[in-house]
């Protein structure tokens, strides 16, 4: 047993606990413990709006992986390739997708907020309707979404072309 295993199952007692006590959690309601997926090959997996928070895929392949409407809110895809991937409306608030190559993905409207993307690529993207609001970026990635930003959030209702900073 790992002591991430046995970390969760104190957690899990504890929290049923203080329910039997009578207390409410209304905040973890909708939590689900994170799912690891790291070093994994899941080419072309169809993850479409599955809660997938706080999940980790560092180092996957995620080449024509399905990511639509999929909440990944916090979620981890550091080193990790999603050419080709599908991202459509997809929410990575907070998520960590440094060192990626999103090579010829579908990232409209996807909400990308407070996400760490440094050094990703983003050859060949469509990212109409996509907010990078507040998201780290390097100069000459905002530079090259620039040239393609169009679009408004349909979640946020934030313009691509704002999110970025775009002249």
């Amino acid at each position: 047993m790992t002591w991430q295993t046995m970390t969760w199952q104190k957690l899990t007692a504890f929290l049923l606990s203080l329910m039997l006590w009578g207390w409410s959690l209304p905040a973890l309601a909708d939590w689900t413990m994170p799912m690891s997926f790291s070093n994994a090959e899941l080419k072309g997996r169809d993850f479409s709006g599955q809660s997938l928070q706080a999940s980790e895929f560092s180092n996957a392949n995620l080449e024509f992986t399905n990511f639509s409407n999929a909440d990944v809110r916090g979620a981890v895809f550091s080193a990790s390739v999603m050419t080709k991937a599908n991202l459509h409306g997809a929410d990575l608030t907070n998520a960590m997708a440094d060192q990626v190559s999103f090579a010829g993905a579908d990232l409209s409207d996807t909400v990308f907020t407070e996400a760490i993307l440094l050094r990703s690529t983003f050859d060949d993207v469509n990212i109409a309707g996509a907010d990078f609001s507040y998201a780290i970026l390097d100069g000459a990635q905002v530079k090259q979404l620039c040239e393609r930003a169009s679009g408004i959030n349909s979640k946020t209702g934030v313009g691509t072309r704002e999110s970025l900073g775009c002249p």
